[in-house]
């Protein structure tokens, strides 16, 4: 008996098309595997596949992996993402591909590229 075949990214609520090309482009290619490495993990390997860091894109797959709505995440839970948010960006700055930490460089005199 065959296994069954993986699930879309899609299948998580709150991932359009858009994200989930950035999570294939990250090595995560089906739902199972975005669940079973956790939202930490794989926000970190989206980080250092190159794609844009994006609090609210963090926290809206924390919430979506907890099975609650992305407009749920608020006060002390909300802030403690976003410590663990900035701790990934650190992590991984200067890593994307492309030029390592030219948008950082870019960012910090003012002239980065607009998102």
């Amino acid at each position: 008996m065959q296994s069954p075949l993986p699930s879309p990214l899609t299948e998580i609520a709150g991932i359009g098309p858009a994200t989930a090309e950035g999570f294939t482009r990250a090595g995560i290619a089906s739902a199972e595997v975005l669940r079973a490495m956790g939202a930490d993990a794989a926000y970190e390997a989206w980080l250092r596949a190159g794609n844009p860091p994006h609090f609210i894109g963090y926290y809206a797959l924390v919430m979506a992996l907890q099975g609650r709505p992305w407009n749920d995440c608020r006060g002390a839970e909300k802030d403690a993402l976003r410590l663990r948010f900035d701790a990934m960006k650190a992590r991984t700055q200067g890593k994307e591909k492309g030029h390592p930490g030219i948008e950082a460089a870019l960012d910090e005199i003012g002239v980065g590229l607009r998102r």
